[in-house]
Order: C-alpha cells, then structure tokens, then sequence
C-alpha cells in the first residue's frame, strides 16, 4: 500500500469534509462513517486513524473550518463542551478522565504543523509533559481562551494549542515541523512513531483504532442515559 498524503490534494478537496472525510479509513480496511464514536449537528468524534495510543480521537467539525481560531463564541463553546464529554468517556473507560488536547491551527495552508486544513482537535487519555517539550524546543506558551486563537488567527499567525492538566495554553506554530504536536507526544512519552504515515495501515495501528472504537463506544453507551434528547448536546452513539 503506497504511503498516504495530504500534501497532494487539490485546494477544494478537503479529506475531512465528504465526500473524502473517510477516505483514509477506507485504505486501511478500518469503518468510517460506522467508525463515528459520536455526532451532533456541529461535531464528529472519531478514532484518530493512526492513533499514538488506545484512546487517541479526533473532534472534527462537521462543516469547513480553518482552525478553532476561526470558530464563532457558539461553536467553541460547542467544542469544549465536547472536550467535557471526551472526558466523561475517558473516566468511563479507562479509569481517569485526564486527557491532552491538541491542535496545529494553520493560518496559512498547512501552518502550524497542520497536514490537513480543517478544524479538529486531538484528543489522548492522560498524556502529560506535552507543554514541556514543545518550550524546551523555543516555543513558549501563554493562557489560551478562544478570543486568543482568534487574535492569532486575524493576525495571520499558526499556533499550536495544547490542554494539558486542565490548562490551555497557545504557542507559536509558524515554521513548525509537519505534525508537530504528535512528535511532542512521543518525546513526552518515548516508544511510540510520531509520523502518521508510518503507522498507518499496520496491525498495531489498526488495532488501536479498533479497541479505542470498542470502547468509547461502550462507554459512551453507560453514559446515554444522561445525555439530554433536545438536541443541544453531543448525544448520539453509532
């Protein structure tokens, strides 16, 4: 199977958006939109289709965005709210609702490590020492909110934002190194290949998607009977 890439698709092809969104999925023999963990009118939460480890997902926006930084006040509320709900199933799932918070948020196509230039965050349980590695590399971090990313944004400037330990924070992301962010995960936390494109297709990886599946949804499926039904929440499972 010949190595993917994101590099190469036409400008008005987003492999995110349809009818490319589960594109990937499919070169990998993995399920696409049956592999959706959760939806709303705004969001998908999906399994990362190389994932760095059990757990590892991605939120994405259901229309075309850059970036968070380019959300409106309601859908980055929406987000966050999600973020809250990722939690839940973390602590359903794997015993902890700690989790890390990653974006590569372009303001130029594929800025701030971004591969592909739609909003989506990534989302792993319990990952720490993140921040820590991307500061030691010169990239120091202030108080993230969502006016900060817009400024960034407006300003023309790529950022990375990391939630880690419950706390944002927002970095320069211009000249970044592809898929930053996923290298400072392994540097965080060694033995594991940071390039999606390295792992993608193979057994492990497909393997974690599969457990990751399996178990968000399961715990997604305890934590139904507390989802409100007036469409205002992220409240459906596949």
């Amino acid at each position: 199977m010949a190595e993917p890439t994101v590099r190469d698709e036409p400008v008005h092809e987003c492999v995110l958006c349809p009818p490319l969104r589960f594109r990937f999925n499919a070169m990998a023999d993995l399920p696409g939109e049956s592999g959706v963990i959760a939806r709303d009118g705004d969001f998908l939460l999906m399994p990362d289709v190389a994932p760095l480890t059990e757990g590892h997902v991605l939120l994405v926006t259901r229309e075309h965005h850059q970036c968070a930084g380019a959300f409106g006040r309601d859908l980055w509320e929406r987000a966050l709210a999600w973020r809250d709900r990722v939690a839940r199933l973390y602590r359903e799932a794997y015993g902890s609702g700690e989790l890390l918070l990653f974006e590569h948020g372009p303001a130029v196509p594929q800025g701030g490590g971004a591969c592909i230039d739609h909003a989506h965050w990534h989302l792993l349980p319990g990952a720490h020492g993140v921040r820590a590695a991307v500061e030691a590399q010169g990239h120091p971090g202030a108080p993230a909110d969502h006016a900060t990313l817009r400024a960034w944004l407006r300003t023309g400037r790529s950022y990375l934002l990391i939630e880690e330990d419950g706390i944002a924070t927002v970095h320069p992301g211009d000249g970044v190194r592809s898929q930053y962010l996923r290298w400072a995960v392994t540097a965080a936390g060694p033995g594991r290949t940071w390039r999606w494109q390295e792992t993608f297709g193979l057994p492990g990886s497909r393997r974690r998607f599969l457990r990751t599946l399996q178990a968000l949804r399961g715990a997604a499926a305890v934590l139904a009977e507390g989802v409100p039904e007036d469409g205002h929440g992220p409240d459906s499972h596949q």
